[in-house]
C-alpha cells in the first residue's frame, strides 16, 4: 500500500507502531476502507465480522450485511490488505434481540428501528468485548460520524457530510464506548471512500450501499412479522377519531403512523391518514393530517452524553426529518412547533449544533389537537 491517503487519525497519539486496531467488517465498501486506513497507519489490524443472519434470499440481497456473499467480501479485503480476519457466529443473540423484538415492536402497534438495537446490542456490545479480549487499543468502524475530544471527554458529533451523517443511529453509545470507538470516515466525503477503494483494488469498492433492513428481503417487513408471529395478519376495524368504523384492515403490520396510502377508504371530504394504531382492539385509527400534531413525546430508556434538562436542543424524531426545536422536560421532550408523524417506537436524538446529546425511545406522544383543547 504504497499511496497515503488523508483522513487517518486514530486518536491513538502519533506513533501507531505497536498499537492494536480492530475493525468491524461488515463486507462493505466503507468498513472495508477503514481496514485500509488503519493498517497504512502502522498499527497491528485485525478485522472482525459478527455473522448476524442467513435467511434465505436476504443473503443473497446487493447492499445486505453480515451473512453470505458479504462474509466473503470481508475476508476477500482481508486477505488483499493482508491483515488477520475472523468470523464469529452470533446469529441466535441477534436473533433474539433484534429480529423477534422488531416482529414484537410491529405486534405492539409501535414503529420499530432494528438498526439502533443492533448497534447498541449486538455490534457495539459484542464487538468491544471481542475487540479487547484480542488486545486492542480501540474499535474503529465504517459510520459516518465523528468523534469529538472535548473539555470533559471525546464527544459525538455528525459526519461533515450531513447526507452521510448516521449519528441518529448511534444516539445509544455510551460514553464508555465513545472512548474506545474511533470513527475515521467521518469527515470524509463517499466519493473519497469509494476513490480509495478503487486505488487500492479492494472488490467491494463498486459494491452498492446497504439499503432497508438488512434481514428484510425485498423490503417486505410484513413477511417477517408475519414468520413470528402469524396472527399479526388478522383483519380488524378501520375507525375515525369519534370510534365509527370506516371500513376494515388486513392486519396492523401493513400500516404506520402517517400513512396515507392503502387504506381504500372514499367518498370523505379531505384525505385520512393513519393517527395510531391500537393493538387491544386491532384497530387502525385514522383522522385528517391536523390530527397528526403532535406537542410532546415521553422518552423512555435515554442514553444521554451531555445535559439536557430545562435547555433548548435540536430533536430529531425520524432518521430523515430534520432537527427541530424542542426542549426536554423530565421525561418529556416538548417541541417548540407542532411535529408530525411522531410514533411510539421511534428515537427522539437531540443536537447542540453538531453535536450529539444523546437520546432515547418515543414511549407515547401528547397530541397537539388535544392540548389546544385543554
Amino acid at each position: 500500500m504504497d499511496r497515503k491517503f488523508p483522513f487517518t487519525d486514530f486518536q491513538l497519539g502519533d506513533e501507531l507502531a505497536g498499537k492494536r486496531i480492530v475493525v468491524a467488517m461488515s463486507g462493505g465498501v466503507d468498513s472495508s476502507v477503514v481496514a485500509a486506513l488503519a493498517a497504512q497507519s502502522g498499527a497491528e489490524t485485525i478485522g472482525v465480522t459478527l455473522q448476524l443472519y442467513d435467511h434465505g434470499s436476504a443473503v443473497k440481497r446487493a447492499g445486505s450485511c453480515c451473512a453470505g456473499q458479504d462474509i466473503r467480501d470481508a475476508r476477500a479485503v482481508a486477505d488483499r490488505l493482508g491483515i488477520m480476519h475472523y468470523v464469529f457466529d452470533h446469529e441466535s443473540r441477534f436473533r433474539d434481540s433484534v429480529i423477534d423484538h422488531f416482529a414484537d415492536e410491529y405486534l405492539r402497534g409501535r414503529t420499530p428501528i432494528p438498526c439502533v438495537r443492533c448497534n447498541m446490542g449486538v455490534k457495539f456490545t459484542d464487538l468491544f468485548r471481542l475487540a479487547k479480549e484480542l488486545g486492542a487499543d480501540c474499535l474503529a468502524t465504517g459510520h459516518y460520524v465523528r468523534r469529538v475530544a472535548g473539555a470533559s471527554g471525546p464527544e459525538l458529533h455528525r459526519a461533515l457530510d450531513p447526507a452521510r451523517d448516521q449519528s441518529y443511529f448511534l444516539f445509544a453509545t455510551t460514553s464508555e464506548q465513545l472512548d474506545y470507538l474511533r470513527f475515521p470516515l467521518g469527515g470524509m466525503p463517499k466519493s473519497d471512500v469509494r476513490a480509495i477503494a478503487q486505488d487500492l483494488g479492494l472488490v467491494v469498492a463498486h459494491k452498492p450501499d446497504s439499503q432497508d433492513i438488512c434481514f428484510v428481503p425485498e423490503g417486505d417487513y410484513a413477511s417477517v412479522v408475519r414468520k413470528i408471529h402469524p396472527e399479526a395478519d388478522s383483519d380488524g376495524p378501520i375507525i375515525d377519531l369519534t370510534g365509527r368504523e370506516l371500513g376494515r384492515h388486513k392486519g396492523l403490520i401493513h400500516y404506520t403512523v402517517g400513512q396515507r396510502r392503502g387504506l381504500e377508504i372514499g367518498g370523505l371530504s379531505e384525505p385520512l391518514y393513519v393517527i395510531r394504531l391500537d393493538p387491544e382492539n386491532q384497530a387502525v385509527v385514522v383522522g385528517p393530517r391536523r390530527a397528526l400534531a403532535v406537542s410532546a413525546a415521553r422518552i423512555v430508556e435515554p442514553n444521554w452524553l451531555a445535559a439536557v434538562q430545562g435547555r433548548q436542543v435540536m430533536a430529531k424524531v425520524r432518521s430523515l426529518a430534520r432537527p427541530v426545536p424542542a426542549t426536554m422536560d423530565g421525561d418529556w421532550l416538548h417541541f417548540a412547533l407542532d411535529e408530525y408523524g411522531v410514533a411510539p417506537g421511534q428515537a427522539a436524538v437531540l443536537y447542540d449544533g453538531d453535536r450529539v446529546l444523546g437520546g432515547g425511545w418515543i414511549e407515547e406522544t401528547a397530541s397537539a389537537l388535544h392540548s389546544a383543547a385543554a
